[in-house]
């Protein structure tokens, strides 16, 4: 019991680790801003290859790999989550250093309601009642902002999009996370390389700086460090709770715009933030009724 107990609080501390990792990322990317977004994202994907295969040299899980290496579907899914996860990084990275870290919090308030539409969509769930007014209320939110003030919250909508449907992928391959960012980065990885090799970089590491060469390469403990914290939360305790933890990373990137970055906060929105945190608020009370019965 008491052993349960330990790994119910280890797998809480793990999960406040991983959010309150992701809230401030953005400060990593704001130092290595001079660098154009696409080249962060290939060297986020290179250090994210060595830093996983790394870990697996010491903590294991090669035998896992050798296994998802002869089945040829779950490769395939891994392929398409490999494109969406790059797709995302490369928007959040942009987001955060064109001074659209409000839209980039947002898009990450907005995608557990998201996640909620894509399981009645594709894996049956149904929606309860309060369920429901959640995403109507979200709904109404984004849909204000476009009639009213004449704007789609394309950042938004699409980091909620492509971060729902990459892990509404991988939750359909089933393999846990240090096996799959090995393998979708080792998928991008000549991609990455043939880039940096033909283009002219800006981040070349033989004229950077030193500083600059540790930085870049610190992008693999940035996105690799937050996704295993996260993947050991993920067993040990249950995913209605970790659900709790996971609006503790766009608060974080909500409060960094708007005091540390100065990004107008205007009443445009302010109307379209009021829905979405109403919508999470019933989302969470939602859950935390279901939990207690």
């Amino acid at each position: 019991m008491h052993t349960a107990e330990s790994e119910h609080r280890k797998g809480i501390f793990l999960a406040i680790g991983a959010y309150t990792m992701w809230g401030f990322a953005p400060l990593y990317f704001k130092l290595i801003a001079a660098v154009p977004a696409t080249e962060i994202l290939l060297h986020r994907i290179i250090w994210s290859f060595f830093f996983t295969a790394l870990l697996m040299v010491f903590i294991g899980g090669f035998e896992r790999l050798h296994q998802l290496l002869r089945q040829p579907k779950r490769l395939a899914v891994l392929l398409l989550t490999s494109t969406l996860i790059a797709g995302n990084w490369l928007l959040f990275i942009w987001a955060v250093n064109n001074d659209h870290m409000l839209d980039a919090s947002l898009g990450y308030y907005i995608n557990p309601l998201f996640n909620v539409l894509l399981g009645m969509l594709f894996l049956g769930e149904r929606l309860r009642r309060l369920q429901w007014l959640a995403v109507g209320l979200a709904t109404i939110g984004v849909m204000i902002q476009v009639i009213s003030f004449g704007s789609v919250p394309v950042i938004s909508l699409a980091l909620a999009g492509s971060f729902g449907l990459y892990g509404l992928l991988r939750k359909k391959a089933n393999v846990d996370a240090k096996t799959g960012l090995l393998v979708e980065t080792a998928i991008l990885m000549p991609v990455a390389l043939v880039y940096l090799m033909l283009t002219t970089s800006s981040a070349s590491m033989l004229t950077n700086t030193w500083t600059l060469n540790l930085l870049l390469m610190a992008a693999g403990v940035v996105t690799t460090a937050p996704l295993l914290c996260f993947a050991g939360a993920a067993v040990r305790i249950p995913l209605s709770m970790l659900g709790f933890f996971q609006y503790i990373g766009p608060s974080i990137m909500f409060i960094l715009a708007v005091s540390l970055f100065n990004e107008p906060f205007d009443i445009e929105k302010g109307v379209t933030f009021g829905f979405i945190w109403s919508a999470l608020a019933i989302f969470t009370l939602d859950m935390f009724r279901r939990r207690r019965n």
